[in-house]
């Protein structure tokens, strides 16, 4: 296969999560988070940037280990082969993460592009460690 069909398949792959049900927990996550920092009593527009992080961060870490993991629905092979390339689906998501996470804390803060972008890029590689973690794990289970 080459490199291009691979990434395909990635994404494609990336989108037999359970994405409804990632959206109800980063929404969730993120009201609760937003919720607390109202009760703190930080008011600003920064007050919006680490709860959106968090929800965005448990949204694609929901459609992830969905992603990964799921047996209902979608193209056999192509759950096969998500089973089969965990660290490779596991990228799709962490990349989304990184873009909108970065653009989020950039644009809702006062942090600087360099700031954002570090706590993006960390939060984009624990997400991938994970959902590869996890994907992993579920591939070598179903394969005994």
């Amino acid at each position: 296969m080459t490199p291009g069909e691979n990434r395909q398949l990635a994404v494609a792959s990336a989108t037999l999560g359970p994405w409804r049900t990632a959206a109800a927990v980063g929404t969730l996550g993120g009201a609760a988070a937003l919720g607390v920092d109202v009760l703190t009593g930080d008011w600003s527009l920064g007050i919006l940037a680490g709860p959106v992080s968090l929800a965005l961060f448990l949204f694609f870490l929901v459609g992830g280990v969905g992603s990964v993991t799921g047996r209902a629905g979608g193209d056999r092979r192509l759950r096969r082969w998500a089973a089969e390339h965990p660290w490779r689906v596991a990228a799709v998501p962490a990349v989304l993460l990184l873009v909108l996470d970065t653009a989020a804390r950039s644009l809702l803060s006062s942090a600087s592009l360099a700031a954002a972008l570090w706590d993006g890029v960390w939060h984009a590689v624990l997400l991938a460690a994970v959902v590869g973690v996890v994907g992993s794990v579920a591939g070598a289970r179903a394969r005994r």
